[in-house]
């Protein structure tokens, strides 16, 4: 099941997740965050978006 909408106010930040479906990782190369990384650059400049702070991390499954 898809999440609702975010309750989006201007000026406030938010703090976004992004994880791979059932445990899967989202990256599986250097090349594949690379090509992330490109993309979100790409969107916040198009879309006026400040970005504070990021990590790309393994999925915590891994970690344990």
């Amino acid at each position: 099941m898809a999440r609702l909408p975010r309750f989006d106010v201007p000026g406030i930040a938010q703090h976004v997740i992004q994880r791979g479906n059932d445990c899967q990782p989202c990256f599986l190369t250097d090349e594949d965050r690379q090509r992330y990384l490109d993309g979100l650059r790409e969107a916040t400049l198009c879309h006026w978006v400040a970005v504070h702070a990021y990590v790309l991390m393994t999925n915590q499954s891994e970690l344990n």
